[in-house]
């Protein structure tokens, strides 16, 4: 394990091995693992993964000052073939002595004013704790969930929905509890009756055309998924929205 002072605020750690001490003060720490399957985490300090092949240590000030932000939740995510690049170049540096501190320390700043860039972007994809989905594969779950939330008001099924994305029905059923919590059939339902609230709360649309402008056949359908998610039925809903 090598450290590379970069600043007094900043500090790269090239190799695995445990953090002891860093003489940072609240730093937030990402680590690159740059194998099979390359990903970027978030993490704190004392955190160790024998496949990490580099740590950007950085005070919490710092990311403040230069980024307006500290990332304060624990997560992991596919590292781009970009910042890859970077990481790799930062682990291996071919110069030696000052000249290959210099180097290192200026790739490490890219590195993590890239990195910075992607995580505020959203430009970065969430890896699932176990690993058990690709870059790509993970890439179409995602667009799974755009279609979802892009297209709600039109007949989505999983058939539909893998097709478009270029994934089994399995995969994705599977796939996508894993990356956002809940099944593909409660993201549609969820995004449709959000939808379906802030019509009937901004518009005087009589509240069968609200239900079929989000997706459901039939008035009763709408009524009692309506009802089950808000506990109130949409027309009681709108009358209390215009009393207050």
């Amino acid at each position: 394990m090598e450290r590379i002072t970069v600043s007094p605020e900043m500090m790269a750690i090239v190799g695995p091995g445990v953090i002891e001490e860093l003489g940072l003060d609240s730093p937030v720490v990402l680590a690159f693992s740059l194998g099979e399957l390359p990903v970027m985490a978030v993490q704190t300090a004392g955190e160790t993964n024998d496949a990490v092949a580099l740590r950007l240590c950085v005070t919490e000030d710092a990311c403040r000052r230069l980024f307006g932000h500290v990332p304060t939740v624990p997560a992991t995510y596919h590292l781009p073939s970009d910042l890859r690049s970077i990481a790799l170049a930062v682990r291996d540096c071919p110069l030696d002595g000052a000249a290959g501190i210099t180097l290192r320390g200026a790739k490490s700043i890219e590195l993590l004013c890239e990195s910075f860039t992607a995580l505020l972007g959203d430009a970065l994809v969430p890896a699932n704790a176990d690993a058990t989905l690709s870059e790509r594969d993970t890439r179409r779950i995602v667009h799974a969930r755009q279609i979802i939330d892009e297209q709600w008001r039109e007949k989505l099924t999983l058939d539909t929905i893998a097709g478009t994305c270029g994934v089994n029905r399995v995969k994705l059923t599977s796939g996508f509890r894993a990356l956002f919590g809940l099944s593909v059939a409660d993201a549609i339902s969820e995004r449709r009756l959000g939808g379906a609230r802030q019509m009937l709360l901004a518009t005087d649309l009589p509240v069968s055309s609200v239900g079929y402008a989000c997706g459901y056949l039939s008035n009763a359908s709408f009524t009692r998924a309506f009802s089950r998610r808000y506990g109130v039925v949409p027309s009681r809903l709108r009358a209390t929205a215009m009393a207050a």
